[in-house]
């Protein structure tokens, strides 16, 4: 029998692979890293967070220190191209269910160098730079990694428990899974130009706009600090060609920026596409992040998706680890993860035909008329598709609140749960296999499980009830039954 090296070996080190060596971090586990370059690449890329997200930060440890390196998004207006409003998205500035804001903006290499920073005193944690991935395969109870350092062109094999490709979209792991994918039609190549600004120009929105029009659609956004985004549809308005023209694209901008206002930091080329891979794993081998599912940009939920998948599997990796492998935990990790990012993709679909001013407003089920005609969005919020726990439990697959503790030890309640499954009650039990707390001895979780009309919950480490029980139910079969599920 092969001697493993790690339990998890991680392919990529941007925010999917490191937010999930954090995570993995909590646990006493062995954890390597293959990452292709030598240091954070220091140009923005992704620049949104939601609450949720913030939340997973939270529970890594990372919170103060990236918070003050945010700002806090103040929502997307969709306007024609007479700068009439077609639809408003606001993110109140208002404390969500998840304990956060509902939206932040952000710097990426900010967020990669404090994820890595706060991975310096794991001594259970190895990370190879400027180190490629060669060749993979399921070898029984390990997987085999074969890669090469780049730099001294030597090669080592690893041996791991399990292996996550988070090595983005031309992932190397998500070859070896299977490369078929669902499609969901939207594809275009956008420029994006990232700009910082000379000083600060007041007269610039202060929120995302998406300038809707069948001729050159743009999104605006308003980055930290001075930092400042436009994203152009290319056409034959404006072209492949026009993007490597500094003076275009200062004509094109000057609607809203001179050269005298701003300098370049960084100009692109993506092609947006909204895919999602039919298989994310193969054994003990899985794929997250953009390596999983493509989405165009127009709901900053790219980056968000990725850390959601890990934020699902870190936990279910770590018990298999201490437990030994559990073949219906590990399935139900596409199953949970892929039907609610197939609701952020065809929501973010939607924005894009509103934004080429060929689709509807309704660009979701949460668009409501007000009485003058205009339209207002809330954020979705789509619950975890089939998996654990049963279809019939109505909380089951949603999102736990997140609550603060008064006048107790404990005070952020989510630190009780975040490495293992905790059962909450309204009765003294005396539980062995799991953890419990009795909810009348909290004031603030006896509220929550009264808005609900429940007797008993469980909480999964990611935030999300694995299963609930009525009020008229036996808890100790309910017990049994959730527990059962793990084994």
């Amino acid at each position: 029998m092969q001697n493993k090296n790690c339990n998890v070996l991680i392919v990529g080190f941007g925010p999917t692979g490191a937010v999930l060596a954090n995570l993995l971090s909590k646990y006493n586990l062995s954890i390597h890293v293959l990452e292709k370059e030598s240091k954070v690449y220091n140009l923005p890329r992704a620049v949104h967070f939601d609450d949720e997200i913030m939340r997973i930060f939270k529970s890594i440890g990372i919170y103060e220190k990236l918070i003050k390196k945010t700002i806090i998004n103040k929502g997307t207006k969709f306007v024609d191209e007479n700068d009439n409003l077609i639809l408003d998205w606001p993110r109140p500035r208002q404390i969500t269910d998840n304990g956060f804001y509902p939206s932040y903006r952000f710097h990426q290499p900010d967020l990669e160098k404090i994820l890595r920073k706060n991975l310096a005193l794991n001594n259970n944690l190895k990370i190879y730079y400027n180190t490629e991935l060669i060749e993979l395969e399921n070898k029984g109870k390990v997987v085999k990694a074969k890669c090469i350092n780049k730099s001294t062109n030597t090669s080592q094999t690893i041996y791991a428990d399990y292996v996550v490709g988070c090595d983005g979209a031309n992932s190397f792991v998500k070859k070896i899974i299977g490369q078929e994918t669902i499609d969901f039609g939207f594809q275009e190549k956008w420029a994006v130009l990232d700009l910082i600004m000379k000083k600060n120009k007041k007269n610039l929105p202060d929120r995302t706009i998406q300038y809707c029009s069948q001729n050159t659609p743009t999104t605006y956004c308003r980055n930290v600090g001075r930092r400042r985004r436009w994203e152009i549809s290319l056409n034959k308005n404006f072209t492949e060609k026009d993007i490597l023209n500094e003076n275009k694209i200062w004509n094109f901008l000057s609607k809203w920026v001179t050269q005298n206002d701003a300098i370049i930091e960084r100009k692109t080329i993506y092609n947006f596409k909204s895919l999602i891979a039919k298989k994310w794993r193969k054994g003990r081998i899985f794929i997250a992040g953009d390596a999983a599912h493509l989405s165009p940009p127009f709901m900053g939920q790219g980056m968000c998706s990725g850390l959601r998948d890990v934020s699902n599997l870190f936990w279910k990796l770590a018990h298999c680890c201490y437990f030994g492998h559990k073949e219906k935990i590990l399935e139900t990790y596409e199953s949970e993860r892929l039907e609610n990012v197939k609701e952020y993709i065809i929501t973010t679909i939607n924005m894009g035909k509103l934004l080429n001013s060929i689709g509807d407003p309704n660009v979701s089920n949460t668009v409501k008329e007000n009485q003058d005609g205009s339209r207002v969005m809330t954020s979705i919020k789509p619950p975890l598709g089939p998996g654990l726990g049963s279809k019939s439990d109505k909380l089951r697959g949603h999102v736990f609140p997140f609550i603060n503790l008064q006048k107790s030890k404990i005070q952020n309640f989510d630190e009780q749960f975040d490495k293992e499954l905790i059962l909450l009650s309204k009765q003294e039990l005396n539980c062995t296999d799991i953890k419990h707390i009795n909810v009348n001895k909290y004031k603030e979780l006896l509220k929550t499980f009264n808005n609900l009309n429940i007797k008993a919950l469980i909480l999964r480490p990611d935030r999300f009830i694995l299963s609930s029980l009525e009020n008229n139910s036996d808890i100790n079969e309910f017990i049994n039954k959730s527990i059962l599920q793990m084994s």
